[in-house]
């Protein structure tokens, strides 16, 4: 038989301007169409914010590997599966940050906050990083807004916690949602429950789902918050864990539905809601809307009140919540929430080459006032430029040509009622 030769031929690679570069998968570009919504979004946690008193804060969004695996805990899905981690060329593990609680802490710990107050308030807008499967709402770079309460133990500071983002969202005209609490105990009561918890779960071993097996001994309490129907059948009746707290999480947890009671506020305590995070202590909350469908999940925080120690900091109360930016555009966007960028309160068409550096000069003056000003620098004609004008929803616009600059005056238009008025050309006046 006669041997075959394969003819390797190596083709040279396309030249750069012929390559088609794309997103990264589960990323997404913000457009400009889109950024006002987004706007809308910040400036209304920054308003909230301002009005509870809670101050910025902006961390890195990469950390050290171990701050992340020490707080949020190695046996987590976030951990064990999620994380964006790296190593540099320092040979340190570094990780894009997956939340904002532990690099706010750091932050926290690093520079001495504690010492400036006894209780101190932050909150943040920023990027998170987690490699899950992209599905709506949940992007592998996506958007958080949060805040923490360093330093006060009381179930007030937890309160707060749900009225932030539900004072957020009802500012955006998100009125849909349900608001879910729950005690998660602490160091005193949750290692004798978790003990009883895994051995009546060993008990329905086999009915559980694959993932809720592999929880049992390393995780258990994220087996009742398990949203698959056969571990919901599988646990049922099972020894919930509001039923073995101690006297000092079952009076923090009663100073927390007292409060929300006086508030009138609707709420339902949910023995299975533990969150997915391992620092929680006491209170867990969440909040969701119907809007989402499966992925429902709004905002979700808690009280942490070892955590601060953990991370090598002085034994510190604290509670938080993060809130998804993308999921609450997803609510807007379902309730026709619409928001548009204002166009320019000038447009200024210029008719020749004199005109159109009159133009360009006016137009600087004018931004220097505050006034927001366009014009053309496509040498378009004065149907293309009046077009332009219309497409970018000019509030007035101004046609200078040799005549209005030879005599120093030319008209406004009203582009909404179409009435005209003389203007000084020196003096332009808008409004």
């Amino acid at each position: 038989m006669k041997k075959q030769h394969t003819l390797k031929v190596d083709l040279p690679s396309p030249p750069p301007f012929l390559m088609k570069f794309r997103s990264i998968k589960g990323t997404k570009d913000i457009l400009p169409a889109d950024v006002a919504a987004w706007q809308a979004v910040e400036r209304t946690v920054r308003r909230v914010m301002h009005d509870f008193h809670y101050r910025e804060i902006r961390t890195p969004v990469f950390e050290q590997t171990a701050l992340f695996s020490r707080s949020i805990g190695e046996l987590t899905d976030i951990v064990s599966k999620e994380m964006y981690t790296f190593t540099d060329r320092s040979s340190d593990s570094i990780t894009l940050r997956p939340e904002g609680t532990a690099s706010t802490l750091r932050a926290y710990i690093q520079n001495n906050l504690g010492e400036a107050s006894p209780l101190t308030k932050v909150y943040y807008i920023g990027p998170m990083f987690r490699q899950e499967r992209p599905q709506a709402g949940r992007l592998r770079q996506f958007h958080q807004f949060g805040a923490e309460a360093l330093g006060g133990q009381s179930p007030a500071l937890d309160v707060e916690m749900m009225l932030l983002p539900l004072e957020i969202y009802r500012s955006l005209g998100v009125e849909a949602f349900s608001l879910k609490i729950n005690s998660v105990g602490c160091e005193k009561c949750r290692p004798r429950y978790k003990e009883l918890l895994k051995a009546e779960l060993m008990k329905v071993y086999g009915r559980l789902s694959p993932e809720s097996q592999a929880r049992v001994q390393s995780n258990p309490l994220r087996v009742l918050d398990s949203k698959e129907e056969q571990d919901r059948a599988a646990t049922r009746g099972i020894p919930l864990l509001q039923d073995h707290l101690c006297e000092e999480c079952k009076k923090h947890f009663q100073g927390v539905t007292q409060l929300l009671d006086s508030l009138q506020l609707k709420h339902e305590v949910d023995p299975r809601l533990v969150r997915g995070l391992d620092y929680y202590t006491k209170t867990a909350f969440e909040i969701t809307s119907t809007a989402l469908g499966s992925q429902d999940a709004l905002a979700g925080g808690g009280r942490y009140d070892l955590l601060v120690e953990e991370l090598g900091g002085k034994p510190t109360f604290g509670v938080g919540f993060a809130a998804g930016i993308e999921r609450l555009l997803m609510v807007l966007e379902k309730l026709e929430k619409s928001f548009v960028e204002p166009g320019p309160a000038l447009y200024i068409v210029a008719l020749d080459e004199r005109s159109r550096k009159w133009a360009f000069t006016k137009a600087s003056e004018m931004r220097k006032k505050g006034i927001q000003t366009e014009v053309d620098y496509l040498e378009r004609s004065v149907k293309a430029q009046m077009r332009d004008a219309n497409r970018v929803s000019a509030q007035y616009v101004l046609v200078v040509g040799e005549q209005e600059l030879a005599a120093g005056t030319g008209k406004l238009k009203n582009m909404q009622s179409g009435a005209e008025v003389g203007v000084d050309l020196n003096d332009i006046r808008i409004g």
